[in-house]
Parts: structure tokens; sequence; C-alpha cells
């Protein structure tokens, strides 16, 4: 029964639901759903595909995350980054505007499903954070970058291509004399106006006397008003006939049975950007589940929330969407809306598919421009270039990361970007480790305790050598070590003894191992012991496993004071500054 009530928590928020959580939760609901009528529109066109597919996408996979998922307040649907991810993988296998295009995208919502929820089943979430959040940071600000500029084409009315900074903003110039200026003004004043309606009309409203809830509710309804705005614009002067470009019929129906293609060709070309996919938008998911859970003293289980997203874009797959995961905006605005419990989720795809059914004839006249603002407002807040500034005054190689992947991205496209930023990130990981921090130590006068000799004024002897190694011992940094120990042993010709002190040692692999194995025999034949201190209860266990404590040359102490104590003669205690 508690397996059920893991993989399914909804029977466990679900028995404890009251009166007072459905009040909160549609509330919320209402205003996110208002929030997500023009957004869903608006990456669905991002995405390249119908704007239906936005609103689809936003219905059966928000349900199907509200019955495994663990967030209260995650929102789930189109959220800008992946649709642009899904645009440009898409886009490599078919023609947008084909239905071999839709199909791509059910595709590759399919393979994403599949891979989360594999994650999920044998609880490999941890594998995310070999992910470094300066690089993340850095591929987010420039998607950000990306995303806004692959939207000027529809504010200016001309016909552009390419996925990366230069193609766009090349196609770009080369077609300003084809712009489109009624396009260009709609566009302008509806970003304008976006503008100020995120920044300036809650204070406005409440100034005016106008209660806290209603007046969020009103702001996080701008972009509607700016959907009705300029739709009735178009309808009334007949601005389509001269060249504004439209959102065209929309059908008119609950998101349909659709099958993804799995022929293997699709599969294979497809499979790479799935996982890349995957993993950003499991990244993005879990950063906003645990922010959000944490104000509320609430947990979320990393490992069911992949197989909950994983749910999700397998029902994005078979509704005609394409691949969602939960998204930062609709996310805060769903927690501040007060949303209690994920039937908020539920019911904000009860007012999606209600739109979906009666509303979407009003959007034939809407403006692709008023979509394209609405994008460039919601990504623009995504690009955060203080990160550059951030990492190198902290730390070079995270300020190379970053920049790396921020160039990468822009230069070369999301899906080289992306791909680089998980190289970059695990790179860094192994860069930092392979030179772990191993500071030689003595002893603080009038106390047991050890400290670095360049930092403190403390007592050593000049027949011993202690090395306190902070970092687990692995196959990248064991000859790091060796090299150490080395190079310090020949330096003076006094020494006796060296202790390798393993307070932070959590892991020694067979690699250090054999590394430590060959320290043993090159100090045995220097006529110097080698001893262990303060060595943890699980490598002990693993180093009893082999026959290195039977050769060593000399002996394992269960404190560095001891050893002290064993090791050195009073009379050759000296102060070192």
């Amino acid at each position: 029964m508690q397996s059920l009530y893991r993989y399914l928590p909804i029977l466990d928020w679900g028995r404890r639901y009251d009166r007072a959580a459905l009040s909160n939760d549609m509330i919320a609901a209402v205003i996110v759903t208002i929030m997500l009528i023009p957004q869903s529109l608006a990456y669905a066109l991002l995405a390249g595909l119908p704007p239906e597919a936005g609103i689809y996408a936003s219905i059966v996979p928000i349900i199907l995350y509200a019955v495994f998922g663990t967030s209260r307040a995650l929102a789930v649907g189109p959220v800008a980054v992946v649709s642009l991810l899904t645009a440009s993988a898409v886009g490599q296998v078919a023609e947008q505007g084909t239905a071999g295009y839709a199909v791509a995208a059910l595709t590759l919502a399919f393979l994403s499903g599949g891979f989360l929820m594999l994650l999920g089943v044998f609880r490999l979430g941890f594998l995310a954070n070999f992910l470094s959040h300066p690089v993340i940071a850095g591929f987010i600000t420039a998607s950000g970058i990306l995303i806004a500029t692959s939207q000027l084409k529809h504010i200016l009315g001309v016909s552009a291509h390419g996925h990366t900074l230069p193609q766009m903003l090349g196609s770009i110039v080369e077609n300003l004399g084809q712009t489109n200026w009624i396009t260009l003004i709609i566009g302008v004043l509806a970003t304008a106006f976006l503008f100020w309606v995120r920044k300036n009309l809650k204070p406005a409203l409440r100034r005016m006397g106008v209660p806290p809830l209603l007046a969020d509710v009103l702001t996080k309804a701008g972009p509607v008003a700016a959907v009705v705005v300029t739709t009735l614009s178009v309808w009334a002067f007949g601005l389509d006939a001269r060249g504004v470009k439209i959102v065209g019929e929309v059908p008119q129906s609950l998101p349909p049975l659709t099958l993804p293609g799995l022929s293997s060709d699709l599969v294979g070309a497809l499979l790479v950007p799935a996982i890349l996919i995957s993993i950003i938008g499991f990244v993005e998911s879990i950063s906003v589940a645990q922010t959000l859970a944490a104000k509320k003293r609430q947990r979320v289980d990393p490992d069911q929330e992949l197989i909950g997203l994983g749910a999700a874009n397998l029902g994005a797959a078979f509704t005609g969407g394409f691949p969602v995961t939960g998204g930062f905006s609709r996310s805060v605005v769903n927690f501040d809306a007060g949303a209690e419990t994920p039937a908020a989720g539920i019911y904000t795809a009860g007012g999606l598919a209600i739109a979906a059914l009666f509303l979407t004839p009003l959007v034939y006249f809407l403006p692709k421009a008023t979509l394209a603002a609405t994008i460039i407002v919601a990504v623009l807040s995504l690009v955060d270039l203080s990160i550059l500034k951030k990492t190198w005054g902290y730390s070079r190689a995270d300020f190379a990361a970053v920049a790396a992947t921020i160039l990468l991205t822009l230069l070369a496209g999301v899906e080289t970007g992306v791909a680089s930023g998980v190289a970059l990130s695990i790179l860094l990981h192994l860069y930092k480790t392979s030179r772990p921090h191993v500071a030689e130590v003595g002893l603080v006068p009038g106390t047991q305790h050890f400290r670095n000799i360049l930092r403190h004024k403390v007592e050593t002897d000049p027949t011993l050598v202690t090395l306190r190694v902070d970092e687990s011992l692995y196959f990248v940094n064991a000859r790091f070590l060796e090299d150490l120990i080395q190079s310090r042993v020949t330096e003076g010709c006094k020494i006796r003894n060296v202790v390798l002190m393993f307070s932070a040692v959590n892991e020694v692999d067979f690699s250090a191992l054999e590394s430590l194995e060959a320290i043993n025999h090159r100090l045995r034949d220097m006529g110097v012991g080698l001893h262990l201190s303060e060595v943890k209860g699980p490598v002990m266990d693993r180093l009893k496993q082999s026959h290195f404590l039977d050769e060593l040359n000399g002996q394992v102490f269960l404190s560095q004071y001891d050893a002290w104590k064993t090791l050195t003669k009073p009379n050759r205690v000296q102060a070192a500054e």
C-alpha cells in the first residue's frame, strides 16, 4: 500500500481534500487559466506548431501530473525554453507546417516522457545534479535571447529563418524592406503595454484602492487585454487584408487522440534531442517545485517528479501536444494565487478545455505580433547576464563554463548549447575534483586539533608529514596525490613518516586503491612509513576487502592526535608560521 501512495501521490493529498482547499484551488485555477490562454497559443507559435497545440499540451498533461506529481503548486505545460528546443529539434527532421512536423513533435514528447519515466522508476533523478547551476543559468540566458530574437520577425511582419543568433539577425536585416508598418505598430504597442502591465499595473491598482486579489487577477489578465484589443482592431479595420498576419481558424475541440511516429529513422533522429529536452525540463521543473515547496515546508520527491513529468509528456504525445515541463511563471502565479493542492491544475485543465470548445473562434483575428510580444515579455525575464559578473568574481572556471555555454548556444544553436552545457558541467566537476585540496597540517598548541600550516601557527615535526585529503579519491585525482606525496617527501631528507588524514574522504575507488598501494611501495623503498588516520567506516570496510592494509608500511590511527603522539618526539617539535 505504501508503494501505491508513492507512485500515486493523489491518494495521499486527495483523502485530506476539504472545502477550504477546493475554494483556494478554484481561485488559483481561474487566475492561471486567464494567463495560460494567450501564453499557450504563443508557445505553440514558438514551437512552430498550430496554436491549438499549445492549449492541447496544457490540458491532459497537467491532469496526469496532478495524479503522479508531488508538488502542490507546480503548473505543467509548454514553456519557452522547451518550446524553442522543440522547434530546433523537429525543424531538423520535418518542414514546419506539414503533417510530418506535428508527428515529429508528438514523437519528441513521447521519447521525452519515456526517458523521464525510466529515470523515475530506477530512481536516477540524481543525474540532474551533474548540470551545474551557472551552466544552466548561462543556457537559459542565451535561450531567452534567441527566443526574443526569433520573435522579431512577427513584430516586423517579415519572413525570416535561422536557428542561431547570426542567422536570425542576418535574415531579419535582409528582409527589413518587407516590414509591414501596421504589424510593427501593433507589435511595439503590445510589447510596451505588456511590459507596463508587468511592472506598474498592480501598484497602480493598489494605489486606487483595488483589493489585492482583484489587483493580482487584473495584472495577470494583462496579456488577455492585449489579445482582446488587438484582435478587435484587426477585425474592425480589416487589417488582415493589409498584410497583418493573424492566427486564423483554430479548431473547436477537446484534445484529439493522436499517435506519435515510431519509425526507426525518426526515433533515431529525435532520441538525443529528447534526452536533452528531458534533462533541461526536469532541472527547470524541480528547481521551481522545490523552491515553492520550501515556502510551505512541504517535500518534493525528485524521483517521483520524474514519473509525474514523464506521464505528462506521454499524455501530450497522445493528445496533440508537444514536450512540456513545469513552468516558472505559471507555477509562481499558481502558488501566489493560493493553490493548495495539485487539484488546482485539474481545474485549470477544465478551464482550458472550455476555452478549446467555445472560445477558439474568438482568436481568429488575433495578430501573431501580439503573441510574439507575449513571448518576448515572458522570456526577457529569463535573461540574466549578471551571472557572468558573478562567476568572474567568484570562480574563473565557472565563468569560462558559463561564457562558453552562452556563446555556443547563441552561435551554434540550442541543441549544441545544451549538449555543451551538459558536457561542460561534467568536465567542470572532473576538473575541480582532479586537483583536490590537500593541506599539510600541524597541531594547534594546547589542543588536539590540526590545521593548515600555511594558515595557522601550529606545531610540526620535521620527521613527520601529515596531509589532510579534502576530497574522495577516485580515478581522476588518484595520480595527483601520488605526485604530491612524491614531491613532498623528496624535499625533506629528515622525513620518516607520512600520515594521510582521511577525515574528508568518503570513497576510495579501485584506481585510487592502486595509487595508495604504489605510494606505500615507494615510501617503503625510501624507508618512510605510510600511515592513515581518521578513516571513515565505509572507507575502512572497502580497504579491508583488499590486501592494502596487510601490506601497509605503517599503522591506521583512530585519530590524528593518536598518530601525532605515536610518531613524534617532543624535542623535535617546532612552531610553523
